[in-house]
């Protein structure tokens, strides 16, 4: 159940990385 949490959480971290990345590419 936990891990199944952490997995969801990274997931939707990565993804607003990549969408903030895609957005913003001035900041990297």
């Amino acid at each position: 159940m936990l891990d199944l949490v952490f997995g969801l959480a990274t997931a939707a971290g990565l993804l607003i990385y990549l969408v903030v990345a895609l957005l913003r590419p001035d900041r990297f």
